[in-house]
């Protein structure tokens, strides 16, 4: 079987636009494949150049395939299975600050650079004091970025139009005002060092370049260990960086305040491609719309299932009674919590229940259920209130979440006997359990909404709620004498 290089596959080459930081499995299955159907369906005509954001990374390996990698995604369309294999050829090369500095500064010289994309991790957008601007490279991604940021306005004179189209991907709601705060540390931190040019070049990083706040949405299991033989048999090469996806797709990207809209969607033309992107204003209600109708049902939906019997997500979707609760779960409570158009939020709920089905991942109820009660309280709990303020009475569906969080936290086992384990902070658990030992589902259910330090926070204590307390007390005695089946066809 032959290696996976320009020399024995085609690699196209096109004009370097984009510096990514990072070169992990999902900028490769989301960003660099989303760029090279832009490529493919436009005259975008860009390629990456990817930059390793820490020390120890995967650069090595990219090189010796010539950035050449498949990415292979499955999953549902339009109800019908998706299994592609496609090769990614936009990542031109690859490169590791920590050993060639001097290349890494080289990128802010050519002038047909324009976007910055980056993830690295929710921990990677943060300020470092102790970075400083002689270092090679900077600790922190936000301060290799303003390294970069810094040799550009130097070797431009302050061009104006050479400023960079920042959009970080980084899983943190707002990440582009995150990353903006930052640089503008630096920027501030660094003073002494720009001297006599700090002013120039703080007012060009704030009206030249441009950072945008994103929502990316791709589930990225990574690398197919269990599937590689048969991928690279089906492929005829060996291919050591293939990366599996879900089919699904979503990027949302939210402007920066000096970039007018119009101009993103002519320099970044993702619009044309046919591709699920959104260019906004406002990425906000695109975020709350992603936790209520994927996270939200999936927090609800695991705690019902496993008491019920079952141990995939998939099956739970598919299951007579469950798979009913699911879909009344999120279309007739939480979908109707949201601001957005009803034939938007319809469709994203639909899109959402074929990735619940995805025949080719068998998805665990009980990897969701990991800290349960913070996830309720930051996914669910808002809509809980929402639909109350909205309709007048109380989501029965959401309440039996709760009430079924709450069970399979008394521990045990399941009626077939397979363990139940709950998984969270020792606090919590410590309150459960004795809440549970006093053996009165009334103290149970008042015990956990009064824990407003410990679990619900700024939303205070929730047995102020009206009805709440008695309708989750009636859930709880309900699965104590029925159990979960037979208390969700009641609520249905």
């Amino acid at each position: 079987m032959q290696q996976l290089n320009k020399q024995t596959a085609q690699k196209r080459t096109r004009t370097e636009k984009v510096i990514q930081f990072g070169e992990g499995n999902f900028l490769r299955a989301f960003v660099d494949w989303i760029i090279q159907q832009v490529d493919e369906r436009t005259d975008f005509d860009a390629s990456v150049v990817v930059v390793q954001p820490i020390d120890r990374g995967m650069v090595e390996n990219l090189m010796r395939q010539d950035c050449l990698y498949h990415v292979n995604l499955q999953g549902l369309l339009d109800g019908k299975p998706v299994n592609s294999l496609t090769l990614v050829d936009t990542i031109s090369r690859a490169l590791n600050p920590y050993q060639d500095f001097d290349a890494f500064l080289g990128l802010a010289e050519q002038p047909e650079m324009r976007f910055v994309i980056s993830n690295t991790t929710e921990a990677g957008i943060a300020f470092d004091p102790a970075c400083r601007l002689t270092d090679r490279p900077a600790s922190s991604y936000p301060g290799k970025l303003v390294q970069l940021l810094w040799h550009r306005f130097q070797t431009f004179q302050g061009d104006p139009e050479k400023g960079f189209i920042i959009m970080p991907c980084e899983l943190i709601f707002l990440n582009g005002h995150h990353l903006r705060e930052c640089i503008d540390q630096y920027v501030e931190l660094w003073r002494d060092d720009f001297g006599s040019q700090y002013e120039a070049f703080k007012k060009w990083t704030t009206e030249s370049c441009y950072v945008c706040a994103t929502l990316v949405d791709r589930i990225v299991p990574g690398f197919p260990r269990k599937d590689i033989q048969k991928i690279q048999e089906q492929l005829g090469y060996e291919d050591n960086m293939v990366v599996q996806g879900e089919a699904f797709h979503l990027w949302v990207i939210e402007t920066a305040p000096n970039l007018p809209l119009e101009q993103l969607a002519h320099e970044f033309p993702a619009g044309k491609a046919g591709l699920n992107i959104v260019l906004t204003h406002n990425e906000a209600p695109y975020h709350e719309r992603k936790v209520t109708l994927l996270n939200g049902p999936h927090t609800v939906l695991s705690p019902v299932a496993y008491l019920s019997g079952i141990d995939i997500v998939r099956d739970a979707c598919q299951h007579p009674i469950v798979g009913r609760f699911i879909h009344m779960v999120q279309f007739d409570e939480l979908m109707q919590t949201l601001n957005l158009p009803m034939d938007e939020l319809q469709q994203f709920a639909k899109d959402v229940l074929e990735r619940f089905v995805n025949p080719y991942v068998d998805h665990q109820v009980t990897s969701i259920m990991l800290n349960s009660f913070p996830k309720f309280q930051t996914r669910d709990l808002p809509g809980l209130k929402t639909y109350l303020e909205r309709k007048g009475t109380l989501p029965k569906g959401l309440v039996l979440g709760l009430a079924a969080i709450i069970t399979y936290y008394k521990g045990g086992t399941r009626a077939d006997g397979a363990p139940i384990q709950p998984n969270d902070d020792a606090h919590i658990m410590q309150l459960l359990a004795d809440l549970w030992q006093t053996g009165d589902t009334r103290r149970v259910a008042e015990g956990v909404l009064a824990a407003k330090d410990l679990i619900w926070h700024e939303h205070g204590d929730l047995n102020a709620i009206p009805g709440l307390t008695d309708l989750l007390t009636q859930m709880l005695d309900s699965i104590q004498e029925k159990g979960m089946l037979e208390t969700v066809e009641s609520v249905l």
